[in-house]
């Protein structure tokens, strides 16, 4: 089978003070049909070029420092994904389309938030350590499809063996019973990868209320042994 080459250009800067060291990461890739440009920081991401709304995105959250890019960046990122795309040819045509490096995915699911039954909640399910940088997700809830409160984040790059990870989420209201699955498919893995979450009630601990009764017993005891003695001392 022949595979679509996929080129990435990775620079990183690495900035250092007397107790700190930082990873400054700008990612410019591509394939024939998509592509991605992102910039990061210390393994987070900080923002990135959103090719299918024509605009650059921040992706930092709230309570971070306020941190924009230059007005262009976005047009620059278009430019990089045509040149990108150019050299992609070059290389298909000089090296004969030789065979992609392949590493299978690992993935993980969980909640964001403690489950409560009837109380909306998001789906996360996380892949990592995978190449090339293409996937599948499919998400199911009891044994059906679902499509509806799903996203994903931009694909993100480990700069220690240039794997990628990438999160997938779901918008889910968790009703007891309820069972939810999240699909990897990937050309490395020898067949679907699968993991479910189930919707679960932990049934309320009678611990704490044991462990109160008994401290008000003992507490009401000892103020009635004092009130005797101190009736019989008087």
């Amino acid at each position: 089978m022949t595979l679509t080459w996929i080129l990435l250009v990775l620079t990183g800067t690495i900035c250092t003070e007397t107790k700190f060291v930082h990873e400054d990461i700008s990612l410019n890739g591509c394939t024939d049909s998509d592509g991605e440009q992102m910039y990061g920081l210390d393994g987070e991401e900080m923002g990135h070029s959103d090719f299918t709304k024509g605009k650059f995105v921040m992706t930092m959250p709230e309570f971070a420092d306020p941190y924009t890019y230059k007005e262009g960046t976005y047009e620059l990122a278009v430019n990089m994904q045509h040149l990108c795309k150019q050299n992609l040819q070059v290389f298909i045509k000089a090296y004969k389309t030789p065979a992609v490096a392949e590493a299978p995915p690992m993935s993980s699911i969980y909640p964001r938030d403690e489950v409560e039954v009837g109380t909306r909640n998001t789906l996360i399910c996380y892949i990592a350590g995978f190449y090339p940088p293409r996937l599948t997700v499919k998400w199911t809830k009891n044994s059906k499809n679902v499509t509806q409160g799903v996203s994903s984040s931009q694909f993100r790059v480990n700069v220690n063996d240039l794997s990628f990870s990438q999160f997938f989420t779901l918008e889910f209201t968790p009703q007891e019973g309820d069972m939810y699955t999240c699909t990897v498919e990937h050309q490395a893995l020898e067949g679907p990868m699968t993991r479910e979450f189930d919707v679960e009630v932990s049934e309320p601990s009678l611990g704490p209320s044991v462990f109160c009764g008994v401290g008000l017993t003992l507490g009401l005891l000892g103020v009635a042994t004092g009130t005797f003695f101190l009736v019989k001392g008087n």
